[in-house]
């Protein structure tokens, strides 16, 4: 799909405030309110608009603590890729899980509300999975930088 300057300012607009008001995009880009709904239909039917969501600071719900873990597993085999991934899905701990390349398998993002609750996720959920064969964990000391908006 090839996305044009209008299509990247409106979904520049978007990803700052997914409740931009149609009238308030349309103005900012210089086009009429028409064409502009007729633009984000097509990003949202072609996929480039996936969601819309309300981004929350974790602190405010207790989720103080971030934790990066490096997941290795005991054998890099098909079956034991797709089983941890399905698994993963269902921890809620878990806001992120990418497979990489390197000396280990996968990168996940773990919030908690402490230590303690963190540890009993490590020990209960993922150090009993049996194809997990080392985990290394990251504590955040502070956030730096953390957005959702991507470049355009």
């Amino acid at each position: 799909m090839s996305l044009d300057k209008i299509d990247l300012s409106i979904l520049s607009i978007l990803q700052k405030n997914a409740l931009a008001k149609l009238k308030d995009i349309s103005n900012a880009i210089n086009l009429s309110v028409s064409p502009t709904h007729d633009r984000i239909k097509r990003l949202e039917t072609e996929g480039v608009i996936q969601n819309y969501v309300a981004l929350i600071d974790r602190k405010k719900i207790e989720l103080g603590l971030v934790v990066f873990c490096h997941v290795t597993l005991d054998k890099q085999t098909k079956n034991n890729f797709a089983e941890f991934e399905q698994i993963i899905l269902q921890f809620d701990e878990v806001i992120s899980c990418s497979l990489v390349s390197g000396s280990f398998d996968y990168y996940l993002k773990v919030v908690s509300k402490d230590v303690e609750t963190y540890n009993k996720f490590y020990q209960e959920k993922l150090a009993v999975l049996p194809m997990v064969a080392h985990i290394n964990s990251l504590f955040v000391m502070d956030e730096i930088k953390t957005t959702t908006s991507f470049p355009l």
